[in-house]
């Protein structure tokens, strides 16, 4: 079963704070949501595996540490993922970065794949799905389905806030991946909305509504 995680460290909390606030603007809101997901790359990179080395410093030999050879692919659900993927480029600067496109069909309210396309390696990496928002669960299900499809067989799933809906619908879908978190919220509104949540992650993002 899906394990779900979320991250109380002091700086991601304090910066969650402003991200949520109304009266952030574009700029101020674009920067700290960056900077969340550089701090949460930190946290969910924690348990990859490491492999002795020993490399010659200015002074002198040093038995060190490097990653072992794990290939990580950042998928951003587009468009409110682009948001979270530099901030963790700046930790991870080797990892491929793959797009899935989501839109909504306006009769089924469902989900539909429109763009999908990931490294070629597929399955050999391990693949960090990424939004800002788990809300129904709808976007992060089908994005993860398409990764399946494609091969993938490691996902970790990692957002700035959810709901427990969402979290629930994701660990019954995919009780393989695990969930990433800033902050867990109280509930869905009517309108599919997080409540207390941010609002609309992507029109904060990009300053449309």
């Amino acid at each position: 079963m899906s394990k779900v995680f979320v991250f109380d460290h002091p700086l991601i909390q304090h910066k969650l704070t402003y991200i949520r606030d109304k009266s952030t603007g574009t700029k101020e809101f674009r920067e700290l949501v960056d900077e969340v997901a550089g701090l949460m790359a930190f946290e969910i990179t924690r348990d990859l595996p490491l492999k002795d080395v020993t490399v010659e410093t200015p002074v002198g030999q040093a038995n060190s540490k490097l990653i072992a050879g794990k290939k990580l692919g950042l998928v951003p659900i587009l468009r409110a993922g682009l948001g979270m993927v530099d901030g963790i480029l700046r930790m991870i600067p080797a990892a491929k970065v793959g797009h899935v496109g989501l839109y909504r069909d306006p009769e089924t309210l469902k989900p539909v794949e429109y763009y999908v396309k990931l490294p070629t390696d597929v399955e050999e990496r391990e693949f960090i799905v990424i939004d800002p928002m788990l809300a129904t669960g709808g976007s992060a299900v089908e994005a993860i389905n398409s990764l399946k499809k494609r091969g993938a067989k490691s996902i970790k799933l990692m957002c700035l806030v959810a709901a427990p809906e969402g979290v629930e619908i994701v660990k019954e879908e995919h009780p393989d991946v695990d969930i990433y978190l800033a902050a867990l919220d109280e509930k869905l509104n009517e309108k599919g909305y997080i409540v207390p949540g941010l609002g609309d992650a992507g029109d904060r993002l990009f300053g449309t509504k």
